[in-house]
């Protein structure tokens, strides 16, 4: 139901509105994927003009920049519980690589809005916004990987500093391409259903994502293990 709103004409009253278009947005993607959000449709369920929607946000895309930043900051206020209650630190390092790359595939798949929101942030949602928008996504984005690393880095502190934050970029990034190969048209699904031969090459998201780094935090420690071999004295 569209909301009929007076001219916001002090700050209070635009934070309000702003919150309102990203709430209705958000309402929106969990009924509908990324790519069938439009601003028309938003702008009529806000109960706003286009160009009023414009005032508090140069685009589409900057509406969900907005809106992914804030569900990547959700999802890592609930990760650090999630991570602790499932990995055992007194468990081989191996074993807690495993552990991290199955409870990151487990909580993302349970995020499905998150994901397609990741899934389309560089080909779609980083397109149609200017500089200063974009610095100020990254910016976030970079405070967003920095979290998830120093959370995986307490589960397996023998990645270190450098080699956490390559896991954790590599997990959105992994994240975002196997959302986007486990989501098929009709068409494929159609092709896979008349296809038996074909039904092997449907991906199942969970179970590719946590396959996917594990394989990544495995050669991280096996690469850091080599390192560290080549470097002792009398190597």
């Amino acid at each position: 139901m569209s909301t009929s709103f007076q001219r916001a004409r002090s700050e209070e009253q635009r934070a309000v509105r702003k919150q309102a278009i990203l709430d209705t947005a958000a309402a929106m993607l969990a009924e509908m994927p990324v790519a069938r959000l439009s601003l028309n449709e938003l702008s009529r369920r806000v109960g706003l003009a286009k160009s009023n929607v414009l005032r508090y946000f140069e685009s589409r895309e900057a509406v969900l920049l907005e809106l992914l930043d804030a569900a990547e900051r959700e999802w890592l206020a609930g990760l650090e519980g999630e991570l602790g209650a499932a990995v055992d630190d007194g468990a081989p390092v191996a074993e807690r690589g495993d552990g991290v790359a199955g409870v990151l595939a487990a909580s993302l798949a349970a995020r499905p809005v998150l994901c397609d929101l990741i899934s389309a942030q560089a080909a779609v949602l980083e397109r149609n916004v200017s500089p200063v928008v974009a610095a100020e996504y990254k910016h976030t984005a970079i405070a967003n990987v920095g979290l998830l690393a120093r959370l995986v880095q307490a589960r397996v502190p023998e990645l270190g500093d450098r080699d956490a934050g390559r896991f954790a970029a590599a997990t959105i990034m992994v994240a975002g391409a196997a959302w986007t190969h486990s989501q098929p048209s009709a068409a494929m699904l159609a092709a896979y259903e008349a296809d038996p031969r074909l039904a092997a090459l449907r991906l199942d998201f969970t179970d590719v994502l946590r396959e996917m780094l594990a394989v990544v935090v495995a050669g991280l420690l096996a690469r850091a293990a080599r390192d560290d071999a080549a470097s002792a004295p009398g190597a």
